[in-house]
């Protein structure tokens, strides 16, 4: 019997590494698309020593068409695309007066149209069932002065994916985002474990209650 395999965007230490071991611990098979090559090389060994075929790809996502390529490998060489997970961001720290436009796009390329390109790169290769999940944040609805694009990103990013669930619903597919409505931090109820899980469990709710956007209260 084949195995699903995950596809991580932004595959790495905490959330993305939370939720890919999650994952392997549930039987599946792991596609790791990352920009770090030893934080990927070191989650893919943590991951094949939990028993899942890993395969990975190194690349930058502001590199649209190399990383179209690579994700359309990673999909093609996969035995069955049962999910794409989103994970990127970009932090910059500078408030609306000292930030320029040309930035702002820069870092919405990255953790909006990131996930465009994730989607249009990978769908071809899933089926009715699978889903497509990202990580969000509070920074959508309460963005922080000094991190102006990050709160655009944020919002940008559970936009397109309440707009993506629509389109993909009548393949079979649905999409979500999670909205961490809390700091990541080493203890409590947002450590990258606890956050991952709560991605993981919105992502496979039934049809029949499925909303495109779920929060994480903590």
């Amino acid at each position: 019997m084949s195995r699903r395999t995950a596809v991580i965007v932004g595959a790495g230490p905490g959330v993305s590494g939370s939720l890919a071991r999650l994952y392997a611990d549930a039987g599946w098979n792991l596609a790791l698309f990352g920009s770090h090559p030893d934080a990927v090389g070191a989650l893919a060994d943590d991951l094949r020593e939990r028993g899942a075929a890993v395969d990975h790809e190194i690349g930058d996502l502001a590199d649209v068409a190399d990383t179209d390529d690579k994700l359309r490998s990673l999909a093609e060489r996969a035995e069955e695309v049962g999910l794409l997970h989103f994970n990127p961001s970009v932090f910059r720290e500078a408030d609306a007066l000292e930030l320029s436009v040309a930035d702002l796009l820069a870092d919405v390329a990255i953790g909006v149209g990131g996930l465009l390109t994730a989607v249009q790169a990978v769908v071809g290769s899933m089926g009715p069932g699978a889903r497509v999940s990202a990580t969000g944040s509070m920074a959508a609805d309460q963005p922080w002065h000094r991190a102006a694009t990050l709160g655009v990103q944020k919002a940008g990013l559970r936009n397109l994916v309440l707009g993506l669930d629509t389109t993909l619903t009548p393949s079979g597919i649905r999409a979500v985002s999670v909205t961490v409505r809390g700091a990541l931090g080493s203890e409590g109820a947002f450590t990258p474990d606890k956050v991952a899980a709560a991605i993981y469990a919105a992502t496979w709710r039934e049809d029949a209650d499925w909303t495109p956007e779920v929060s994480y209260e903590g």
